[in-house]
Order: C-alpha cells, then sequence, then structure tokens
C-alpha cells in the first residue's frame, strides 16, 4: 500500500513538471525555381537557371521550448540550424548556426544568452517590399560587397557570445538591446539596439548596430529608420539605411532608400512592388546602384504559400557601362 501511494506520488509529481515544461519542432521549407541573368557591363554576361533555396526566407529547423517557474517566470531555449533545400546540406560550418541561446522571460521582458540574433537584426527588413525576399530591389543590387546597407559583407547578424535584453511591450513599442562580448578577440565585440512601433495601422522601426574594428581600423556601423501604413486598399512602406565606416574605413559611408507597397487583392493574394536606390563614397567613382521589384504570393494554407515575380538591378561603374542584375523566380514555402 505504502509502495503504491509512493508511486502515484511520483507519478503526479512528473505529470506537473510535463504539464509546466515543453519542446518543440519548428522549421521552415523554402526553395524556388528560375533564372539570373547579369551583364558585367563588359561584354560579359551569364545566364544561370537554378533550383535555390530560401526565396523569401532561408530554410530551417530548430528545437525551441520553455519551463513555468512559477510567479510569471520561464525559462526558455532555442536552437536553430540553417539548411539548403536543394542540396540537403547545412548553411554553416556549426551544429546551429542560426541560433543557439537559453534564457529567462516575464513581466520584466526577456533575457538571452547565447548564439542569437542582434537587436538591430530583428527590424531592419521589418518594412521591406517584396516580402523582404530575393525578389525585393535592395537585395538585387550587383556589388556583393555594398549591395545593401543590410547585406554588405561582414555585418554580423547573429553573433556569438552575446548578452540581449528585450523589454515588454507598452503601448505598442518594443525596444531590445544586445551585446556580444569580443573575449579577447579583437573586432568581434558587436553593440546593438532597436526600437519598434506597432498602433492601428501604422508600424515604425529603428535599428543601431556598431561592430568593433580592427586596430586602427574604424568600427563599421549600420543605422535603419523604416514605417509602413495599411491605408485600406494598400500597405505604404519606406526604408532608409546607412552603413558608416565600411571596410573599417572612417567616413566610407553608403546611403540607401526603398519605397513600395502591398496590395491586398483578395484573403489569400498579395501583390508588391519596390524602387531602392544606393550610394556610396567607398568605391572609386561613388558608385551608385537602384532596383525595382514585382512580386506576388497566394497563400495555400495556415502553413504553406507559393510565391513568384521579378527584380532587376544595375550599378554604376565610372567609365565603364553599368553592371545589370536581373532575376526571375517562382517558389514555394510550408511552415512546420
Amino acid at each position: 500500500m505504502k509502495k503504491s501511494l509512493i508511486a502515484l506520488a511520483v507519478l503526479a509529481a512528473a505529470g506537473a513538471a510535463s504539464a509546466q515544461s515543453n519542446a518543440t519542432v519548428y522549421g521552415i521549407a523554402d526553395i524556388w525555381f528560375g533564372n539570373i541573368k547579369t551583364d558585367s557591363g563588359a561584354g560579359a554576361t551569364t545566364s544561370t537557371t537554378k533550383v535555390d533555396s530560401g526565396g523569401v526566407n532561408g530554410s530551417r529547423w530548430g528545437l525551441k521550448g520553455s519551463e513555468d517557474l512559477g510567479g510569471g517566470l520561464k525559462a526558455n531555449f532555442k536552437l536553430e540550424q540553417g539548411f539548403k533545400l536543394d542540396a540537403g546540406t547545412a548553411t554553416a560550418g556549426t551544429a546551429f548556426g542560426r541560433v543557439a541561446q537559453v534564457g529567462v522571460s516575464g513581466g520584466f521582458g526577456a533575457i538571452d544568452i547565447g548564439k542569437t540574433w542582434t537587436a538591430f537584426d530583428d527590424i531592419s527588413g521589418a518594412s521591406a517590399t517584396v516580402f523582404n525576399s530575393a525578389l525585393a530591389p535592395v537585395n538585387t543590387f550587383v556589388d556583393p560587397a555594398l549591395n545593401s546597407v543590410f547585406k554588405t559583407t561582414g555585418y554580423k547578424g547573429n553573433p556569438g557570445n552575446t548578452i540581449r535584453y528585450t523589454s515588454p511591450t507598452f503601448s505598442g513599442i518594443t525596444g531590445a538591446l544586445s551585446y556580444s562580448l569580443d573575449e579577447g578577440v579583437a573586432g568581434t565585440a558587436v553593440t546593438s539596439m532597436s526600437l519598434a512601433y506597432e498602433g492601428g495601422p501604422l508600424a515604425a522601426q529603428f535599428g543601431y548596430q556598431s561592430e568593433d574594428g580592427v586596430g586602427a581600423a574604424s568600427a563599421v556601423n549600420y543605422t535603419v529608420l523604416a514605417a509602413s501604413y495599411n491605408f485600406g486598399v494598400a500597405t505604404g512602406k519606406v526604408t532608409y539605411g546607412k552603413a558608416g565606416n565600411m571596410g573599417g574605413v572612417s567616413g566610407a559611408d553608403a546611403n540607401e532608400w526603398e519605397i513600395g507597397a502591398d496590395f491586398p487583392v483578395s484573403a489569400a493574394l498579395t501583390l508588391s512592388a519596390g524602387y531602392a536606390k544606393s550610394d556610396d563614397n567607398a568605391t572609386a567613382g561613388n558608385q551608385s546602384r537602384k532596383g525595382f521589384g514585382l512580386g506576388a504570393s497566394y497563400t495555400l494554407s495556415k502553413r504553406t504559400f507559393v510565391y513568384g515575380g521579378l527584380s532587376h538591378g544595375s550599378a554604376t561603374q565610372g567609365a565603364a557601362a553599368d553592371s545589370t542584375a536581373d532575376v526571375y523566380a517562382i517558389g514555394i514555402q510550408h511552415r512546420f
């Protein structure tokens, strides 16, 4: 009898613990088919038909969960790995190259520690046009080193050794701060902050990030200011971004802006269009880039949609003709 009571007590305790904690497998499978055409401006042209992963969002899988600690406090964890759906390979050399974090949350907000997205990265594409996809005009600029404030080579979106705080929402306003320690490795410390507002038809975002330079190199910094407004028949979007001291060179800056709109044709179909322009003084002749994108998204279910569209981008090259890039794509995304 006594043993039976003890066994029942153990089972009851185990059941209570299970009710207070959980772990979930989740992910995104996103793949597209299309063609990319480029012209160097000096007679060299390419046309590549391809199947590629991550047309709208990078394909990924992960584990996340939380445990109720009582008093409104929770312990949380998240592990996330990116992968190439077209090849079945990981997109990073580490086990969880996108996210590996643990933390606590409550009425005060959330604190996360590990490899996590910076506060800036959270809002950098929040008001981007054409679903912030590979068809978005800021993603079509030809120069891979200066193609966008958000895509600049060397930009650290999810550095390791990070401590991050995210505030609760106050009257539609949410803030975040993150700091990534260098742990004695010069040039790896990252300081980041963001503010976001959402209320009624208006949403607005501000972000700033600074990445330490190495030796005499200046700290690279990024700034973004963006907003969207739902007019009913369409949602207008505008973004301004700046990258300062690019490549660690003081005064080598790039500025860009993007404008466009999403048009909900029906409950399932949304059309989107955008135009972007970028200028910098970090290359010979003060290079400039411009581009446009057109896209459509059709929802098949709560977790699956198909998309397609086209984009065009060009970049000046001093005395040479402009280089160009054109993308045509159709794709599908499923969330699980």
